[in-house]
């Protein structure tokens, strides 16, 4: 009988999160420095571009080529426009229309693939990506608030199947993360607002500073004012990477999952919702109920619950929607906490908040308090007023 042989070997990821104004602009030489330092005998690029950018910016395509035949000469760029939003994560079809195209165009592992869009896109694309020929560098183009501030910037990839969000999924670091600010100005009302519930998680578990800059920048957001749109990004994408990079989890080996705070419901919540709530949406609400039953079970305030309340509605949220009740003898709802611990494995964990940067981890979810939560929060938006004064600490 032969010794065992043990293998032990170590990978050190490294990718610029780049920010940016006019990217594929001529004099902005920043993608083509970027491409030269990490991918400088890269021959082809084949650009998949979401649909719904490629309409808000009809010349994109056009001033892609022009930069690559005056920047980058010796690739060959090759675009085509997808799917966008949701959709391109929810149908196999898709997926495999991706890995098709980048069979057609014979890309190797010395290509690259360029994913230009949402954070569905981007999920898609990368998880594309990361298969075919075990995985081809990709350059994330994130073209909303929620990509740029969150997950364009991390490594996840992924798709929805079997009914479950992410169900299918990588952890596959990007080559470089570009985030131009200058596709945000053309994001309809919804998109603008849905990403800065991402900005309010993270802030609520890492950063109090941060929490009170949302609060005071909220009307300055409302208004659309770009520069503070981008502190915001900036700083959100900040605290995501370094939690990636330093946390000690980047790869989410163990049950605890900090980022996805809120995140349990918000996941059931899409799906329920045939994802006709978009995921900044859901996690708005979910927020909401995790402060609320935070509160019911002893951990936060009452006044600092108002204020996380308030702050969502008033970057527009609407934070109760009817598929977070029981219906007759299913509560679909519920059976999200156990998808959730099973996507990851382990020890049901979730994380609550004692305070802005307070955040704590629990493992066990009480059935009734849960339920209190949810109805005190389907009151607390207008079917009865009154009570909205500080609810006690034991569920009702």
């Amino acid at each position: 009988m032969q010794p065992t042989l043990n293998q032990k070997f170590k990978i050190n990821y490294q990718y610029p999160v780049v920010f940016s104004r006019y990217i594929f602009e001529l004099p902005n030489q920043i993608l083509k420095n970027t491409l030269m330092q990490l991918a400088p005998s890269a021959a082809k690029v084949l650009v998949f571009l979401d649909h719904n950018v490629d309409r808000a910016h009809p010349h994109l395509r056009n001033k892609m080529q022009a930069y690559f035949e005056i920047h980058c000469p010796h690739i060959q760029l090759i675009t085509q426009t997808i799917t966008g939003g949701e959709p391109i994560k929810n149908e196999r079809k898709h997926l495999f229309h991706l890995l098709s195209k980048i069979d057609q165009q014979h890309l190797d592992r010395h290509s690259l693939i360029f994913a230009i869009g949402g954070g569905a896109v981007l999920d898609a694309v990368g998880f594309a990506a990361a298969i075919a020929h075990r995985g081809i560098p990709i350059v994330r183009f994130p073209t909303t608030v929620l990509s740029q501030n969150d997950s364009g910037v991390g490594v996840k990839n992924s798709f929805n199947d079997f009914g479950k969000k992410n169900f299918l999924g990588t952890f596959a670091p990007p080559l470089a993360v570009i985030n131009d600010s200058t596709f945000l100005e053309t994001l309809d009302e919804r998109d603008w607002r849905s990403g800065i519930s991402e900005a309010v998680k993270v802030a609520l578990i890492k950063d109090a500073a941060f929490y009170e800059a949302l609060v005071h920048n909220a009307e300055a957001i409302n208004n659309r004012n770009l520069d503070a749109m981008e502190e915001i990004i900036h700083r959100c994408a900040d605290l995501h990477v370094a939690h990636i990079g330093l946390g000690g989890d980047p790869f989410e080996k163990g049950s605890s999952r900090p980022l996805d705070f809120g995140h349990w419901a918000a996941h059931k919540i899409e799906h329920l919702s045939n994802y006709q709530i978009r995921h900044g949406e859901a996690v708005a609400t979910g927020i909401a109920i995790d402060c609320i039953y935070a509160h019911k079970i002893g951990k936060l305030s009452g006044e600092f619950l108002q204020a996380v309340l308030n702050l969502l509605k008033n970057y527009g949220f609407q934070l109760f929607h009817p598929e977070l009740l029981p219906h007759k003898e299913e509560w679909k709802l519920w059976e999200g906490l156990e998808e959730f611990r099973e996507h990851l494995g382990g020890e049901l964990t979730i994380l609550l908040i004692k305070g802005p940067g307070k955040p704590e981890e629990v493992h066990d979810i009480q059935k009734e308090v849960l339920l209190a939560a949810i109805k005190y929060l389907q009151a607390w938006e207008g079917e009865k007023p009154e009570t909205k004064m500080l609810i006690n600490n034991h569920a009702s």
